[in-house]
């Protein structure tokens, strides 16, 4: 479970989808451990000094402030509100899509109605690209472009001699990356302009407005770039991973219609809500209290996260010498990778079906949710790097996913297509996920 590569650069590479291990890497051994100058030399640029670049200090003050920011009510109410809206808007594209029998790439619509929902709760603005309507959509390619050239760094040696010469993939993410940065430093100057004149910010909950805040409170001055990296960030976390574990979903619900119709019924039960309701009523219903009661649902998001990880494989950088549990050396500057995406499919772990989808592994005998070890099952990493976002993600899946099956069902355009993976910073669909959609 556990082996080493050795590399032509010299750096030592150590893969592994032993439990134990990825327990010492992110909780046991944590100081040890981190992003290192490995991944912040790949990732700087698009990613800057961001949550998810840095180490020491400035991953402790990211970290204090979003921690706080993440388990206040008014945000949770204020993220659940911009859910529900953005709901109902990709359910009004696929109705339309759904009346002319029209196949749809559901992958994109969810790559969009994400991006519209942490963009709203990130920035307080609303891109509006899923209708279209929005000045958002050149942001959200050229944001999607640097996010898959960025990820390319970490499988091409020779990047740092393209971005010299400025060919290639290179000049491209230069170029995108551009675009990018004006798009948000506009935002964020207008909204500290906005702080500065002392207007209104009480209905204003939104985390850009919130980090203005604490840094002027901390320091008296607001740096722009370090906004830029904190939001930017974000908003990587909260798109491309919320988005394609959906599109993961929805690809095993047409895979196994019978877990579409268990959804259908208990989303039915969960809201006490009558067939005849709109989808606008629906989402009304649909409370924090009937989420709750949605435990097939959480164990279906769940059952797809463990065969399609959202971040497939990660990695961390050994800052000094290190003994693993299994007894390997590492040494300093060695990168540590764990695979959650070979780990969900490992017998060892999850047993002799561990291929197959059954979300019912997830539900003890009376049918609530059991948690596994997020050591097990890393999804959203462990220890004190865990996700902040994690039942955000869940929250904005569950509503999605319940308004969808709620009034669709849902099928392949073509049953015999063979599903392939696409490489980008998180596990997408090769060639989108092309469904037709037939409303109940």
């Amino acid at each position: 479970m556990t082996f080493r590569m050795l590399v032509p650069a010299g750096g030592g590479q150590i893969y592994t989808c032993d439990p134990a291990v990825v327990e010492h890497i992110l909780k046991t051994n944590f100081p040890k451990y981190g992003k290192g100058p490995f991944n912040y030399g790949n990732a700087r640029d698009l990613f800057g000094d961001g949550i998810f670049a840095v180490d020491g200090d400035k991953w402790r003050q990211q970290r204090k402030i979003a921690s706080y920011d993440f388990s206040t009510r008014a945000l949770r109410d204020f993220s659940c509100a911009v859910f529900r809206r953005n709901a109902a808007k990709l359910a009004g594209v696929v109705s339309s899509h759904a009346a002319s029998s029209q196949s749809t790439d559901f992958q994109v619509l969810l790559m969009r109605a994400t991006m519209d929902s942490i963009f709203t709760i990130a920035f307080g603005k609303d891109l509006n690209t899923l209708d279209g309507s929005g000045e958002g959509s050149h942001f959200a390619d050229a944001f999607d472009d640097a996010s898959e050239f960025t990820m390319r760094r970490y499988i091409n040696p020779f990047w740092k001699l393209s971005k010299l010469l400025n060919v290639g993939n290179e000049a491209t993410l230069k170029e995108r990356i551009k675009v990018v940065d004006a798009f948000v430093y506009k935002l964020i100057r207008a909204r500290s302009d906005e702080l500065s004149m002392e207007q209104d910010t009480i209905s204003r909950q939104d985390i850009l407005t919130r980090f203005i805040q604490a840094m002027a409170s901390d320091t008296g001055t607001v740096d722009y770039k370090y906004l830029r990296d904190i939001i930017l960030n974000i908003v990587i976390a909260g798109k491309d991973t919320t988005a394609g574990a959906l599109a993961w979903f929805l690809y095993m619900m047409c895979k196994h219609p019978e877990a579409q119709e268990k959804i259908f019924h208990e989303a039915m039960e969960a809201t006490d809500a009558g067939a005849t309701l709109s989808v606008d009523k629906f989402l009304q219903s649909l409370t924090d209290e009937a989420l709750n009661k949605m435990q097939y649902l959480h164990a279906a998001l769940a059952e797809t996260l463990r065969l399609y990880p959202s971040v497939p494989m990660e990695n961390k950088q050994c800052f000094s010498d290190d003994v693993l549990p299994n007894g390997f050396n590492v040494r300093k500057g060695d990168i540590v990778y764990f695979i959650p995406y070979a780990m969900g499919r490992m017998e060892s772990l999850w047993g002799k079906d561990a291929e197959a989808f059954r979300p019912e592994r997830w539900l003890d005998e009376h049918g609530a949710f059991q948690p596994e070890s997020p050591f097990k099952f890393p999804a959203f990493q462990a220890g004190p790097r865990i996700c902040l976002g994690k039942e955000f993600a869940y929250r904005q899946m569950k509503v999605f996913a319940a308004v969808l099956l709620r009034f669709f069902v849902l099928r392949l355009s073509d049953e015999e297509e063979i599903v392939r993976y696409r490489t980008t910073l998180t596990l997408a669909i090769d060639q989108g996920l092309h469904l037709k959609a037939t409303a109940r």
